[in-house]
């Protein structure tokens, strides 16, 4: 009884110290685009493995990002959205991806300076 009493003691404490471990970072940034559709697209841009939640603001065009540092970091994530054709602060929109974007989601672009 003793036995089967620790073992079940350490197994729980392992788990509790795995899921309390996990770093976790919340940053906002910059993402230009106009409409929901722009929001469909950049939030899924960044549906890989590490990022836990992510909300584009139509409105303030801030990014709120919520990720596990361990598997991936906020310029990958930044990297990640210009890939889908979005400027953002750190990153110039792909070119390619942008020409393909649906006409509400083509935003006036100006060249801007990068962290």
């Amino acid at each position: 009884m003793k036995f089967l009493f620790y073992t079940l003691f350490f197994l729980t404490l392992g788990f509790v110290s795995c899921k309390t471990g996990t770093p976790q970072k919340t940053e906002v940034f910059k993402v230009w685009g106009n409409c929901e559709k722009c929001k469909v697209t950049i939030e899924s841009s960044v549906n890989v493995d590490g990022v836990t939640e992510k909300d584009w603001n139509v409105e303030s065009t801030l990014m709120t990002i919520k990720f596990d540092t361990t598997k991936i970091t906020l310029d990958a994530i930044q990297q990640l959205v210009a890939k889908s054709g979005y400027d953002n602060d750190a990153y110039y929109g792909d070119d390619y991806a942008y020409g393909k974007l649906p006409a509400c989601c083509q935003y006036e672009r100006k060249p801007f300076e990068l962290k």
